[in-house]
């Protein structure tokens, strides 16, 4: 193997068992595993926190039995007020903003 600039590079990746001929591809490829990395950490934690969330929401149903528990509709609604805000916030953190251009 040479040792100039232009010289092919053969390494094996150690992440991927594969052969590598050039260090571009290579380089892609290993961005392209942090990326899915990346998707199977956010699939895997929005699962487990989705349904955190959705058994904490059935625990707060239980409070609905008018024989154990004494409430109004007031605070009925004023919980939900709260949980519906606090979602529409979560929710406008993952849109992606429109690329606007500049007008005048």
């Amino acid at each position: 193997m040479g040792g100039g600039a232009g010289a092919a590079l053969k390494r094996l990746d150690c992440r991927t068992d594969v052969r590598v001929d050039n260090p571009y591809v290579g380089y892609i490829l290993l961005r392209y595993m942090k990326n899915e990395e990346k998707r199977e950490r956010f699939k895997r934690l929005g699962v487990q926190r989705t349904n955190a969330v959705l058994n904490k929401v059935k625990v707060l149903s239980n409070c609905a039995n008018r024989s154990a528990y004494e409430y109004t509709e007031e605070e009925v609604n004023r919980i939900f007020s709260e949980i519906e805000r606090r979602v529409r916030e979560a929710k406008a953190k993952f849109h992606f903003p429109k690329n606007r251009e500049f007008k005048l």
